[in-house]
């Protein structure tokens, strides 16, 4: 009975395995089919490492995790069966994520130079750009995880960038994103500094909350740079011609 018991609790590991390799597959395919498999094998590595960035900074704080779900043109996500009982833990999984992420994106971008390759250039900067996306200051966004820790009227920031966006290039998957964010947008207007809330989860000693302010500002200023940086020499033709 025992060895039974084992065997399907192995087997269900396995499935999850499976579950998670499938629709990373299935998304390799999809942005294959559009983009040529070079791009979509580089772009879907990336979007892998950030999320093994989350995953690694929520083991660290002993938190249960589910591997990574991606989905085609919506991005990917990992399952937090453990929820963080602080904002500060919080942040530190939040950040985990774009900050694996950037350097993915930099490896990428370097090798890219090195050797004269146009579509991995590509790759590094859709890389660099999609952590810079992340980091715009309100939930679900990672930029509003790691900023929460200072406080979540910070999201409300957050608002007006997700507006200019949907101005300058309109996209259901930002409509998707405030449906979701609206919940959390309530949530900061209604936010008290004397609540309960603020005295037990959002409780985090000054000093972490500008260590966490500095990481946010120093890693949304070198996205934002090496983002310029990677467009710049796409556009001038810079990168190399060799698309093997």
């Amino acid at each position: 009975m025992v060895k039974l018991l084992l065997l399907l609790l192995s087997g269900a590991k396995l499935g999850k395995l499976f579950a998670s390799g499938g629709t990373m597959l299935l998304s390799l395919v999809v942005y294959a089919l559009i983009f040529g498999w070079r791009y979509a094998a580089g772009f879907v590595a990336l979007l892998f490492v950030h999320e093994w960035g989350h995953y690694i900074a929520a083991r660290q704080r002993k938190l249960d995790v589910g591997l990574p779900t991606f989905i085609p043109f919506v991005g990917a996500w990992i399952e937090l069966k453990d929820m963080p009982h602080d904002a500060e833990t919080e942040a530190f999984v939040g950040l985990g994520g774009p900050l694996l992420g950037s350097v993915g994106a930099l490896v990428c971008y370097w090798m890219a130079r090195s050797w004269q390759i146009d579509w991995l250039l590509a790759v590094a900067y859709a890389g660099f750009m999609l952590n810079l996306f992340n980091l715009i200051p309100l939930s679900p966004f990672d930029g509003g995880r790691i900023t929460a820790v200072l406080s979540p009227r910070i999201w409300l920031v957050g608002v007006p960038i997700l507006g200019a966006l949907f101005f300058y290039r309109p996209s259901p998957m930002l409509l998707i994103i405030a449906v979701l964010a609206a919940p959390q947008v309530w949530k900061a207007i209604r936010y008290r500094s004397d609540s309960e809330e603020a005295r037990t989860y959002y409780a985090v000693p000054t000093a972490k909350k500008w260590e966490y302010g500095l990481y946010y500002l120093l890693l949304a200023g070198f996205l934002a740079l090496m983002s310029h940086e990677a467009h710049e020499l796409l556009q001038a033709g810079r990168g190399g011609a060799r698309l093997i």
